[in-house]
């Protein structure tokens, strides 16, 4: 019951799951569009259940780095009210290692090189670079540094169906791992927005860090580039318009909230960006490769 309680608090699995799985399913359809060669449905499988274990792993990663500063200013949280320990989520964190590197080498052996990759990735910012204090004084790049790990992430799930088919996806694969990357920003940003009156002691935020107007400036133009690398990643596979006028509209959306962001709610600006990253991946991989 409290790793139930756990998941509801810490990572929603209804909601973190749908995204996974049009992340992760977007990335094989790209793919398999770019390189003419149908996916099979265990690449679907291996991609989508080793994504939403990163994304667990990522979550795990913050436990552990901010144990200290969550006794201090959120004792509300489940690690520093016992709900769970740092220990135990230690072990999930291992068993969760073992599940995609099991998966990998069933599946495809060579997959395993690339699942390094992004495990090493994955440690040097759970250690934060070996440069903690230096990071945190530069927030901009504290951001992209720790943002890389999308584009990192969804290499892989390409990579679970180019891999196996020997397959070279070429610079459309460049184009949508750009869209990842401005995508990961947009992600981080919503969440990360909040009205005054919502702000928590020793809870960083960019709206307290640049208030709310040129922090919501700043995440409108990380959709428009996300949406600039969509429609180039887009144009590769010859689904230019539908991209282009899905995200178009979500942009105006978006407008209307930073526009009129002395009332926009702190939510808001989340639910957005999660609206976003759906339309994102549906309309750059799944739906171009269903009408095919």
């Amino acid at each position: 019951m409290r790793w139930w309680t756990y998941q509801k608090e810490r990572f929603p699995i209804f909601q973190h799951g749908p995204l996974v799985a049009a992340f992760s399913s977007c990335a094989i359809a790209y793919s398999a569009m770019l390189t003419g060669e149908a996916p099979e449905w265990p690449s679907f499988v291996v991609a989508g259940v080793t994504c939403l274990l990163f994304f667990l792993q990522l979550r795990i990663a913050d436990e552990f780095k901010d144990a200290e500063e969550d006794a201090r200013y959120r004792p509300y949280r489940a690690v520093p009210r016992g709900l769970v320990s740092l220990r135990e989520l230690g072990w999930v964190f291992v068993v969760s290692c073992i599940i995609q590197l099991v998966m990998a080498l069933l599946y495809a052996p060579m997959l395993v090189i690339v699942l390094a990759i992004a495990w090493l990735y994955l440690a040097l910012m759970s250690v934060e670079f070996f440069a903690r204090d230096w990071l945190k004084a530069r927030p901009i790049t504290y951001l992209w540094t720790h943002m890389l790990i999308m584009p990192i992430v969804d290499f892989y799930a390409t990579a679970c169906h180019w891999l196996p088919q020997g397959e070279k996806p070429g610079i459309g694969l460049g184009y949508f791992l750009a869209a990842s990357f401005c995508n990961g920003l947009v992600i981080e940003l919503g969440r990360k927005l909040r009205q005054p009156s919502a702000e928590e002691e020793g809870v960083p935020t960019y709206s307290k860090l640049w208030g709310l107007k040129k922090a919501s400036l700043v995440w409108l133009g990380c959709l428009i580039a996300t949406c600039v690398f969509a429609t180039l990643a887009a144009a590769i596979i010859q689904f230019t318009l539908p991209v282009l006028i899905s995200l178009g509209l979500l942009i105006l959306w978006a407008m209307v909230h930073v526009l009129r962001w002395q009332k926009t709610e702190s939510k808001t600006f989340e639910l957005v960006a999660g609206v976003w990253t759906l339309a994102l991946y549906l309309t750059l991989g799944i739906v171009p490769l269903i009408l095919r």
